[in-house]
């Protein structure tokens, strides 16, 4: 597979994100129940296009990153949380998580952040392994914070330095 081609989402995409959203969720990542028609719409008055970073592959949208800030106060402003990670799943093992990463990175360096945090479910391996990867460490987990299908599973907080 091509290198990922990594860009700021526009309006036009929110059909497609929406899309790629839905037939990606799993419990392994996801905590809302699967979603159900009518959808919801991929925007909303919290994220828009400002806030997502989108890989493509010979043009066609393959995934994308959502970042944000972890609360609305004024003395954590200067942190970025990553809100969101996905890919197609014809796309995975090609990098583009490892691009998404990057360049989500940079985006937040850019906006003037010093720390980049996560959160990932304690039994999602292969994201805490990519994050891990990436340079993310754990700085917390809040044990069996959720009932998933019925299993307990941990909350587990990443971070880096920027």
């Amino acid at each position: 597979m091509p290198v990922p081609h990594i860009r700021h989402a526009t309006l036009d995409d929110e059909d497609t994100l929406g899309r790629l959203d839905r037939v990606t969720w799993s419990p392994l990542h996801s905590v809302q129940p699967r979603p159900r028609p009518p959808y919801e719409p991929f925007y909303n008055e919290r994220f828009g296009p400002r806030d997502h970073l989108v890989a493509e592959v010979d043009g066609a949208v393959v995934g994308y990153v959502r970042l944000g800030y972890p609360t609305p106060l004024a003395c954590n402003s200067h942190v970025r949380q990553i809100q969101g990670l996905v890919v197609a799943e014809e796309a995975r093992g090609a990098g583009v998580a490892r691009a998404l990463l990057r360049a989500v990175r940079e985006e937040a360096r850019r906006q003037g952040a010093r720390r980049l945090t996560l959160r990932v479910l304690g039994h999602n391996t292969p994201a805490r392994g990519l994050y891990e990867a990436e340079g993310f460490v754990v700085e917390g987990v809040l044990p069996g914070e959720f009932l998933l299908e019925g299993e307990y599973v941990d909350d587990v907080l990443m971070g880096c330095a920027l």
